[in-house]
């Protein structure tokens, strides 16, 4: 069982201590592993489909294999319940799936490599799909295994490092892979990235398997589940697949809701809001720039040198933040800065295309969104409980941003019916219900521990 949270009563140095532990340095290595895949079956496939004439409709239904990451919800019970023979002998529960998953997307990178795709291209789609499947799935290993491998007060920290690692692997995969195409061929670029995952392989390898407890509810609930099927007529192959059933798909979701009771739909609302406002703007945000007047090349520029500096400083200021201070908290205060930070987009509409606007605007939205995100990751992390880890977090992290995306598909009409400003200040008012919810929840954690 993970250790309670007690940032809240850490000095600086103590906080400032979690980011030597190794555990949080490797999370960087398993990021760029969980980050690397993404857009080698996304942008930069598509881009290299592009490039050798795939027609736009084969492009458009082949960026489907995405969809991987949105319906992992539906697996995840297996990747906490289900063995792996000899993975899961030799390294543990979450090494062993984090391992297979490992190399069946460098595996697949590598035919991808092999294939050309102007001949064989439903074997490369075959190849992309295997890859987004065997990308989901590693996702839903390794944040069970952060969430599993150090104490609360430590998630902040973890997710950080994380979000570290998948940035570079989100650059080395876009930019990274386009210049190998460009020196070379796509061949190279695939094969270079398949051999990038060796950085995750070989971390895995290294680190230790997490030592965990089962959470007392969790075993009492699963134990009221085999009293009842001891009451029932089921016998057999019958008896045992309704029982893995209820405890590995139903019961995640009722120990969350038995252990919050009303709370839990408070909890699962806030969840879907937090990003909400970041995720609506997010939609318009280039369009905005260029109408605006920026050129393409400004946008790229400061984006790349201030937007990713910018976003891994938030990250580790979020897991600081979150080492002294304690996650509710923090929650409160990201959850106020995102309608802030729409605002600054409002005061850039009415300023007109001023490079230093820009900078300013880009700086602000990115160093937001990376404390943002290091908060949230460690707030859902610190609401799984050992034994249901892979399965409550995918439906955390799914829940996270399904509202944002849906309501993200209105952010255009609204601009053509109140224009840029009026959007935004549309955007910063769905962020209310979030810090609304983040205040009832510090105020319930301070009151829990009082």
């Amino acid at each position: 069982m993970r250790q309670p949270e007690t940032a809240g009563s850490r000095g600086w140095r103590a906080a400032l201590s979690v980011y030597a532990h190794p555990r949080v340095i490797g999370m960087a290595l398993l990021g760029f592993s969980a980050g690397l895949p993404l857009l080698l079956v996304g942008g930069t496939f598509s881009a290299w489909l592009s490039d050798l004439g795939v027609s736009r409709t084969d492009i458009g239904f082949l960026s489907w294999v995405g969809l991987a990451h949105s319906l992992k919800i539906f697996w995840a019970p297996l990747i906490d319940r289900l063995p792996i023979p000899v993975f899961t002998r030799l390294l543990g529960k979450r090494r062993g799936w984090m391992l297979l998953t490992q190399l069946g997307i460098a595996g697949a990178l590598l035919g991808m490599s092999l294939v050309d795709p102007s001949n064989a291209l439903a074997l490369v789609a075959a190849l992309a799909v295997l890859t987004a499947f065997a990308s989901a799935t590693q996702d839903i290993a390794i944040d069970a295994y952060r969430i599993e491998a150090v104490p609360e007060s430590m998630q902040g920290a973890m997710a950080s490092t994380y979000v570290f690692g998948y940035r570079v692997a989100l650059l080395a995969a876009g930019a990274g892979a386009l210049h190998l195409a460009e020196i070379g061929d796509w061949s190279l670029a695939y094969g270079g990235m398949a051999a990038l995952m060796l950085i995750g392989i070989g971390c895995t390898l290294i680190v230790r398997e997490p030592e965990v407890a089962r959470d007392a509810n969790s075993e009492a609930l699963e134990q009221r589940v085999v009293d009842f099927l001891d009451r029932t007529h089921h016998t057999g192959w019958q008896r045992d697949l309704r029982a893995w059933f209820i405890g590995a798909v139903v019961c995640p979701f009722a120990e969350f809701f038995t252990r919050y009771r009303w709370h839990a739909a408070a909890i699962l609302v806030l969840i879907g809001t937090f990003r909400i406002s970041d995720i609506f703007m997010g939609v318009m945000a280039n369009p905005f720039y260029l109408d605006l007047g920026f050129s393409k090349g400004e946008i790229a520029n400061i984006a790349a040198a201030f937007g990713l500096a910018m976003t891994l400083s938030g990250a580790a200021m979020g897991g600081l933040l979150v080492a002294r201070f304690g996650i509710p908290r923090v929650l409160l205060g990201a959850a106020v800065m995102a309608p802030i930070t729409n605002l600054v987009f409002v005061w850039l509409a009415g300023l007109g295309p001023e490079r230093y606007g820009l900078i300013a605007t880009i700086v602000a939205d990115n160093l937001t969104g990376g404390v943002a995100i290091a908060v949230f990751i460690a707030f859902l992390s610190s609401l799984t409980r050992v034994g249901y880890t892979a399965t409550q977090y995918a439906l955390f992290s799914s829940l996270m941003t399904l509202p944002g995306q849906v309501a993200g598909g209105f952010s255009g009409a609204l601009v053509d019916s109140i224009g840029y400003a009026g959007m935004f200040l549309c955007s910063a008012g769905l962020g209310l219900p979030a810090v609304a919810l983040a205040a009832w929840y510090w105020r319930r954690e301070r009151q829990s521990t009082a």
